[in-house]
């Protein structure tokens, strides 16, 4: 796994999607979330980033994001329904959006996702 110097833009909120070149693994239909899944690959230093985005349109305020590094071999086997639990895994991971009031935290263990 790549470790992002602590001076690259991935490593540093708030995030910009220009800074990324991004791939969709899917969507996590669980308990009816239908959160997004995709993987972040950092254009300057290449590190790859699990990032999973949900928000519940009935509600305001809703909008949350999660995102961990992850390996190339790990995601060869990852589906939208694996990623909470991977996130959960990893020693810390980034977490914001509306729901926090955040543009980006860092976090780890329990993932606030329903």
């Amino acid at each position: 796994m790549i470790t992002p110097p602590k001076d690259c833009v991935c490593m540093n909120p708030p995030f910009a999607y220009k800074d990324f070149e991004i791939r969709s693994i899917g969507t996590d239909s669980t308990n009816g979330r239908y959160g997004e899944v995709s993987v972040h690959t950092c254009k300057k230093c290449n590190s790859l980033w699990l990032h999973y985005i949900v928000e519940y349109e009935a509600f305001s305020k809703s909008g949350r994001w999660f995102k961990g590094l992850i390996t190339e071999k790990e995601i060869e086997t990852m589906t939208p329904e694996k990623a909470i639990k991977y996130i959960e895994s990893l020693d810390w991971y980034f977490y914001g959006g509306s729901y926090f009031d955040s543009t980006g935290k860092i976090g780890k263990g329990f993932v606030r996702v329903d």
